[in-house]
């Protein structure tokens, strides 16, 4: 089957996340397998599809996998699985995708850009962890849990300065939540194209930093547009990497945008 590398929230090659994208023939097939695919792949995530029959609530069946553990919400893997269908032509158009975290909708634009409709996260204040200022390496001014389907500890800093210099202790940042941490800051001069800057951290799915993150946009975006007094903001996740995310709050649900690029195609033997 082929197999595909697409970096997923950026518009040119070898920037923002990149993601293993298999189209299945047929059902996926046993977990172990899927697991080995994603662990050879070696990238935050791996997708596998396959088609659903028509006339029900999805269009393909999706799963994602880090090299060492199933996910139950991946932004930039169903970004890049969405664009994998539009670019070779297996599904023109809005897909609908079933998932662990519900039905979840890309829709292309004339433009090049894919907006995906994501459930909102749950922002929960929260008491900042005794430890996490020397795991992190900066002091947070608040603290909120993210919900089952992210899984993380949102932290906000004091400033973008803060976010960008972080070295954390990676291994000890996995006793705070089920999957890691998002570091955050409102952009120090929104006129460079962002509004607010993240990094985020997740040593208990074996990714010590995530490059760019669409999950934990989800989270993002409400925290900030409450902030900031708008629904529709652009992020900057500000990893080595680097890529921007568009965000649109709606109720329940939130929006994300981005662009993808395939860099590699190849066959899978295994």
């Amino acid at each position: 089957m082929r197999i595909r590398i697409v970096d997923a929230f950026t518009d040119r090659p070898f920037a923002g996340n990149p993601a293993g994208v298999l189209l299945l023939d047929d059902v996926f097939p046993d977990d172990d397998w899927l697991q080995h695919v994603a662990m050879e792949v070696n990238h935050a995530e791996t997708a596998f599809a396959h088609r659903l029959p028509e006339g029900g609530e999805a269009d393909w069946a999706l799963r994602w996998f880090t090299p060492v553990a199933e996910v139950a919400m991946c932004g930039h893997a169903t970004l890049a699985t969405a664009h994998v269908l539009h670019t070779t032509g297996a599904h023109p158009g809005p897909v609908r995708f079933t998932t662990r975290s519900g039905v979840l909708i890309a829709t292309p634009a004339a433009d090049g850009s894919i907006t995906l409709d994501f459930p909102t996260a749950p922002l929960t204040p929260a008491e900042v962890p005794a430890g996490v200022a020397e795991a992190l390496g900066a002091v947070p001014v608040a603290a909120f849990d993210t919900g089952p389907n992210v899984g993380d500890l949102l932290v906000e800093l004091a400033d973008e300065k803060t976010v960008l210099g972080l070295a954390p202790d990676h291994k000890s940042l996995g006793a705070y939540s089920s999957r890691g941490i998002i570091a955050t800051a409102r952009a120090e001069d929104p006129s460079r194209g962002y509004d607010f800057v993240s990094r985020c951290f997740f040593p208990n799915v074996g990714i010590d930093e995530d490059p760019v993150t669409g999950s934990a946009h989800t989270v993002l975006a409400p925290y900030w547009s409450a902030r900031l007094g708008r629904d529709d903001l652009i992020g900057l996740q500000a990893s080595r990497r680097t890529g921007l995310v568009r965000t649109g709050l709606r109720g329940d649900r939130t929006l994300l945008t981005g662009r993808a690029v395939t860099v590699i195609e190849g066959e899978l033997h295994a």
